[in-house]
């Protein structure tokens, strides 16, 4: 209903901030990492939002990126994960790192988030396997860390130490290929 808001910042109060648009002020609230890029108050600001209809209330959600209000909406259609709740995970967590700990399949990250214990992170982490970090920046991501994990096995392999493997993976360009790496590598470490 409520798709986007554009309009003038007139109060931050964390997790909640007013939007003044054309005169109607909207209490707006945005997770942490969406209030950290806020500008200051009296300057313009765009929120991408979700509007929510509950029998005792309407809630309308603010998010900086696309990105941010389509993890939450994946967060929100899981059973026992309200809007506070995904806007919990999304203020203890970046996308990338909660796309990680889904890929790894790894409940102690989000556990570690406020109000998420070990039965709601496993139903985290089952819901959301092939939904979030399915897009190609988080895919390229964990691709280049597989690389980079690849490259350094080889070189191990090759007789080097692991300090010499990592640090000649720190001066290879950071979306380089595993063949390409590992010729870079090689000619970093014979000089």
């Amino acid at each position: 209903m409520i798709g986007k808001l554009t309009g003038t910042l007139l109060e931050k109060n964390p997790p909640e901030v007013l939007v003044d648009c054309a005169g109607v002020g909207y209490e707006v609230q945005v997770p942490m990492s969406t209030f950290y890029n806020l500008p200051a108050n009296g300057a313009k600001v765009a929120l991408l939002t979700h509007f929510v209809v509950r029998e005792d209330a309407q809630l309308l959600f603010g998010f900086g990126t696309a990105r941010e209000r389509q993890t939450f909406r994946e967060l929100i259609k899981i059973t026992g994960i309200g809007p506070r709740m995904a806007l919990a995970v999304l203020s203890g967590m970046s996308i990338d790192d909660l796309a990680d700990a889904v890929s790894q399949q790894q409940a102690g990250r989000l556990v570690k988030v406020p109000g998420i214990g070990k039965k709601t992170a496993e139903r985290l982490l089952l819901e959301l396997k092939g939904k979030i970090g399915a897009d190609t920046g988080a895919q390229s991501l964990f691709a280049n860390n597989n690389d980079q994990n690849d490259i350094q096995q080889a070189l191990m392999a090759l007789g080097y130490s692991d300090k010499e493997a990592s640090a000649a993976l720190k001066k290879l360009p950071p979306d380089v290929g595993v063949s390409e790496g590992i010729k870079l590598a090689l000619k970093a470490l014979t000089k």
